[in-house]
């Protein structure tokens, strides 16, 4: 079978199997390092041997619902490219706005030189490398750290900053939360992070290629889906500088009882939800002021 029958037998394959057509052209093209332009002009004709690697991999997306940034080992974010494997989660699109959040954030808060940054539950370091790319470049007095429990996840996230030439900026911790931040204490102008967020019971009624492979650990928020989330409520304001900035990204329905952790924990103010592209509230801010 060449490249075209079994291209015409995939996308009938994706469409019994509910898999986006999308994702069967991103497999190609990433596989095979082509540009959209030669397939949409059915200019790719890889080697036999490709072809049969292609074919294997894609009964793998459909058999064992394997996202393909897995199948890829890597997935773009923001305009980088990075290394993504089932140690860490696979960083979304609705992630990104993160980035521009900060950058507008950072326009209004009276910050003192050097600022520190610090991204918790770094996964695959695509909040720290976003911030990198965005801010240490060009503002010489920004430190950034990164912190995730698990070591899998540390050294990817190691390989895709000296992959992109921003490792020179990240500082690199390994451990729980803020456990290894003593030095950091009163020290941090901006908290970042992606935590666990999800309800422990519905992990598993997620999408299979979730459930069956992103890590758990990168999920499953406990009970309620705010156990890590009312922990970096309670935590951050002993290492926030006054007026420090904390940004966390949520599950969509939870931004009233994070207003309610951060109101009852008594020492943020400016608390603002953020939406995402499609309407859905994403993610809280807050600022730290030490005076409350």
């Amino acid at each position: 079978m060449g490249f075209e029958d079994w291209y015409s037998l995939a996308q009938k394959q994706a469409l019994h199997a509910d898999v986006t057509l999308f994702e069967l052209d991103w497999l190609i093209l990433g596989f095979l390092n082509e540009n959209k332009l030669n397939l949409r002009l059915r200019k790719i004709q890889p080697e036999p041997q490709q072809l049969q690697q292609l074919q294997a991999l894609w009964q793998t997306r459909l058999s064992d619902r394997v996202p393909v940034q897995y199948l890829l080992g890597k997935t773009s974010w923001r305009d980088l490219e990075l290394i993504v494997s089932p140690a860490v989660l696979i960083p979304r699109p609705e992630t990104e706005l993160i980035i521009e959040i900060v950058l507008k954030a950072r326009q209004d808060l009276k910050l003192r030189e050097p600022e520190i940054w610090l991204d918790l539950g770094t996964g695959s370091g695509a909040i720290a490398l976003g911030l990198a790319q965005s801010l240490a470049k060009y503002f010489h007095q920004i430190e950034i750290h990164a912190v995730d429990l698990s070591i899998e996840a540390l050294e990817i996230a190691q390989k895709n900053a000296k992959n992109l030439n921003l490792d020179q900026y990240i500082h690199w911790h390994q451990g729980s939360w803020f456990e290894q931040l003593a030095d950091l204490e009163a020290k941090i102008s901006g908290i970042i992070s992606n935590p666990p967020y999800i309800p422990t019971a519905q992990v598993l009624e997620l999408q299979p290629e979730i459930t069956l492979h992103e890590p758990h650990l990168a999920l499953d928020g406990g009970k309620d889906g705010l156990q890590s989330i009312a922990h970096l409520v309670e935590q951050a304001p002993k290492y926030l500088i006054n007026g420090g900035f904390w940004l966390v990204e949520i599950m969509a329905g939870q931004e009233e009882q994070v207003r309610t952790l951060l109101q009852h924990q008594g020492k943020y103010q400016q608390i603002q939800f953020h939406s995402d592209h499609s309407g859905w509230i994403r993610f809280v801010s807050a600022v730290m002021v030490e005076s409350n």
